[in-house]
C-alpha cells in the first residue's frame, strides 16, 4: 500500500522518471518523508541538517556510505545527482562555501565500502559538528 501511494505521488510531480526529484520520491521519501523531516526514533532529518555533515571530516564520505545510499538500486550517475539534489533541496544554507557536487566516480568508490556502524559514525560526526558550532549560551 505504501509503495502504491508513493507511486501515485511520484506521478503527480512535474518530474521525469530519471530526475532526482522523482528518484527521491521512489527511493528515499518512504523514510525521509516528503519534506526531509525525521522519522521519530529511526531516521534522522535531512532538512536543515544534512549539509552540515559536509563541514566536518568524514561527513562527505558518510553520506555515500550509509546503507540506503550505498545499497541503492540507482546507478552511480543517478545517485550522485540525487545526493546533490537532496543537499540543495533540504540543506542549501548549511552547505560549506567550497561545496563541490558529488560525482559518479566518488559515489562508486564510497558504495564499495558501506558503513557497518551507522549510528556510531553519525554520532561521531554530530559531535564534530557540535565542536565546530560556537556556544549559543556564551552571552
Amino acid at each position: 500500500m505504501t509503495r502504491a501511494w508513493l507511486l501515485v505521488l511520484a506521478l503527480a510531480l512535474p518530474a521525469r522518471a530519471e530526475s532526482p526529484a522523482f528518484n527521491y520520491v521512489l527511493h528515499c521519501q518512504g523514510c525521509h518523508l516528503e519534506d526531509g523531516r525525521a522519522t521519530a526514533g529511526s531516521v534522522p532529518a535531512l532538512a536543515g541538517s544534512v549539509g552540515r555533515l559536509l563541514r566536518v571530516p568524514g561527513g562527505r564520505e558518510y553520506l555515500v556510505r550509509v546503507p540506503g545510499v550505498a545499497q541503492s538500486a540507482l546507478d552511480d550517475v543517478a545517485l550522485a545527482a540525487l545526493l546533490n539534489w537532496m543537499l540543495h533541496r533540504f540543506s542549501a544554507e548549511e552547505l560549506p562555501p567550497d561545496f563541490a557536487p558529488y560525482t559518479a566516480e566518488e559515489v562508486a568508490h564510497g558504495r564499495r565500502r558501506p558503513l557497518t556502524d551507522v549510528d556510531g559514525a553519525r554520532r561521531a560526526l554530530m559531535e564534530a559538528i557540535e565542536r565546530q558550532t560556537p556556544a549559543a549560551t556564551s552571552r
